[in-house]
């Protein structure tokens, strides 16, 4: 379902990206070819994520044993990229506007305007169930900053009919660039982190930590690392030093381990390498190396 949402997305874009240059084109509205020009930046995102869902289906194989689950977020983290290069160009183009103004037809910027809200709202509307998914999510921020464009628009074309304020126009157009840029921060630095296998979001490493320890016959936790695989895949590696038992009583622990790290963080593949504790006097939580054996 979600693949023939973002097909139909694309031919709906493509059209309002034709009507947008059309009519800024015959109306003179630099805020109109500003969206037009971000409306066909979503051409190449919406692909890449259409492209990064095949991707992500695909199950491991010998070369890839954790699959494709990063397929999305290097499709979220490109889609970014693409958005900074084009704010970066809307401000260029506005900018080129307030050193050169032309006349403004504002009834082609209200009537595209009104289109271009239709269509960016519905695909908006038809992502919005989907966005948990970092992939999607960076096309539902896309186009609500789109849809919010295009009231934008639609506001500064009727103020410029009862005012005459041509200079709104390119004003429009800097609102528009800023807006996008603003809303690519959040998206860039979430997909960067992953791609870099940073500490997920919401989650501190101490707390973890202190979970397991919190585990009856865990004595101490080290070498404890956290970071996201895909979407909704969490993963953690860690050393943890137990007392000598039977393995059946250690394989009792692991248990609880992984059950009470799904629970409190979500975290499901985990990998846990346990070690000789020896009798410490207390629990001690030593990140990164183990604690050193006094002699």
């Amino acid at each position: 379902m979600t693949r023939g949402i973002l097909a139909g997305s694309v031919a709906a874009t493509l059209l309002l990206v034709l009507a947008e240059l059309l009519g800024g084109y015959v109306g003179h509205s630099i805020s109109l070819v500003s969206d037009a020009l971000h409306n066909l930046s979503d051409v190449p995102t919406l692909l890449i994520s259409w492209i990064a869902l095949h991707w992500v289906a695909r199950p491991a194989d010998q070369e890839r044993t954790y699959g494709y689950q990063r397929a999305g977020v290097l499709a979220a983290f490109t889609n970014a990229i693409l958005l900074v290069l084009v704010s970066l160009g809307l401000f260029y183009e506005a900018f080129e506007r307030f050193l050169h103004p032309v006349a403004v037809h504002e009834s082609w910027m209200i009537g595209v305007s009104v289109l271009a809200l239709v269509i960016n709202g519905g695909i908006t509307l038809a992502l919005v169930r989907s966005r948990r998914d970092l992939n999607l999510r960076s096309l539902l921020v896309h186009n609500f900053g789109d849809a919010l464009s295009n009231i934008g628009i639609l506001a500064g074309a009727f103020a410029i009919r009862w005012t005459g304020a041509e200079w709104l126009d390119p004003v429009l157009g800097v609102g528009i660039a800023a807006m996008v840029l603003w809303s690519t921060k959040g998206l860039l630095l979430e997909a960067s982190n992953i791609l870099l296998e940073g500490l997920p979001k919401g989650i501190k490493l101490e707390t973890v930590a202190r979970s397991i320890l919190g585990i009856k016959g865990v004595q101490e936790v080290h070498d404890i690392h956290v970071w996201t695989i895909g979407t909704n895949m969490v993963a953690l590696s860690c050393h943890a030093r137990i007392p000598d038992m039977h393995m059946d009583e250690s394989e009792k622990i692991l248990q609880l381990i992984c059950a009470k790290l799904e629970a409190d963080f979500g975290i499901s593949h985990i990998t846990v390498q346990f070690e000789r504790a020896g009798l410490p006097s207390e629990i001690r939580y030593i990140m990164p190396h183990p604690a050193q054996s006094s002699k």
